[in-house]
């Protein structure tokens, strides 16, 4: 590790002095990546020389410990003492600051969120869902246009897909995907029974051309009278387009726009993303080919969270991590609960690079 430490310190000590030299101020692009090249790696070089300045306040104290001076002896004890706390947890986050970053959490996300088990409540749920990670998305600064949604009469959603767009929207929302189990008392129901039921999240990277080739040829593309609420309109126009990605079998609908050409555009917009997070799944696990294996069937016994709301509290599974402030979570206050997940798959990381 400090080997690497070391070379990247180098680094850094280089690509200052480039900055400087005249050919790079006089080349504005090359300037603009140089200056890049420094920043990326500056967070790494400034803790590593934090670390070695402790390290060498370290090894000076150990050396007053045999002062003559038993004043100088305690003071010198006490920072030993400290600085043996401190070295391990530093030594730590630049083992975390050294693990290679994801090519995708700088992604913008497709996010879709639709009801599982449950009937209308699981629709309400979903729709509970969908208005959390707005918030929260707006505490980031960041912007959220839906691409598709299916409502229901009571206000809830079957399904609702939607872009969400900032900075390292991807590195936030990974660790939703899955099913998210609620238990509370429904609206409608006049007993005040405890009712569960379930939504899925899937969190999928935004595909860029580059990411994903979709050729003419696998693509089967229909158009069909949109089914919602729009009056004549409907009837008259052929604008739902739904798509159909031959080799994988990846079906994306979208009717939400009057126009034809607006809702092919989106529906191939979540279609590539789709078959992007398709092959991720693909390279990690055999079994999580298909995409279905990252939500999971919706059913209430599958579950990473669960929101119980006459215990006011939200527990995720995956890292038994419980949170008793329901009410700003679903506001979405969710940044300690995404901080944790984050941790816990660096942890997961560092115990594979171990390894």
């Amino acid at each position: 590790m400090f080997a690497k430490l070391e070379s990247l310190e180098q680094r850094y000590t280089e690509l200052e002095a480039s900055l400087a030299r005249s050919d790079v101020l006089s080349d504005q692009e090359l300037y603009r990546r140089t200056a890049k090249a420094r920043a990326d790696i500056e967070p790494v070089v400034l803790a590593f020389r934090e670390y070695r300045e402790l390290q060498r306040q370290l090894e000076d104290n150990r050396e007053l410990l045999n002062d003559e001076d038993h004043e100088i002896r305690l003071m010198a004890q006490e920072e030993v003492h400290r600085l043996e706390k401190e070295m391990p947890e530093r030594e730590h986050a630049l083992r975390l600051m050294l693990l290679p970053p994801d090519p995708l959490d700088e992604k913008n996300t497709v996010l879709e969120v639709r009801a599982g088990t449950g009937g209308d409540e699981a629709a309400l749920f979903a729709a509970d869902l969908f208005h959390m990670y707005c918030r929260y998305a707006e505490i980031k600064r960041w912007k959220v246009e839906i691409l598709s949604e299916m409502p229901t009469d009571a206000g809830g959603y079957k399904e609702v897909i939607a872009l969400v767009s900032g900075r390292r929207v991807y590195s936030h929302l990974r660790y939703e995907s899955g099913t998210h189990r609620v238990q509370r008392v429904p609206v409608t129901e006049s007993q005040g029974r405890i009712h569960t039921s379930a939504a899925t999240v899937a969190v999928m990277p935004e595909a860029e051309e580059v990411d994903v080739n979709l050729r003419p040829e696998d693509l089967r593309i229909d158009v069909y009278r949109a089914s919602g609420a729009g009056g004549q309109h409907v009837n008259k126009t052929e604008s739902a387009v739904r798509i159909t990605h031959i080799p994988t079998g990846i079906v994306v609908t979208c009717e939400d726009e009057r126009s034809q050409h607006k809702n092919k555009a989106r529906a191939l917009k979540v279609l590539a993303s789709r078959i992007l997070q398709a092959e991720r799944e693909k390279q990690h696990s055999a079994e999580a080919a298909e995409r279905r294996s990252q939500v999971g069937s919706g059913d209430r016994s599958e579950r990473i969270r669960t929101y119980n709301f006459p215990q006011g509290r939200v527990t995720d599974h995956r890292i038994n991590l419980t949170m008793y402030s329901l009410d700003r979570f679903m506001e979405g206050e969710i940044e300690e609960m995404v901080e944790a997940l984050a941790a816990a798959a660096q942890a997961e990381a560092l115990k594979a690079e171990v390894n």
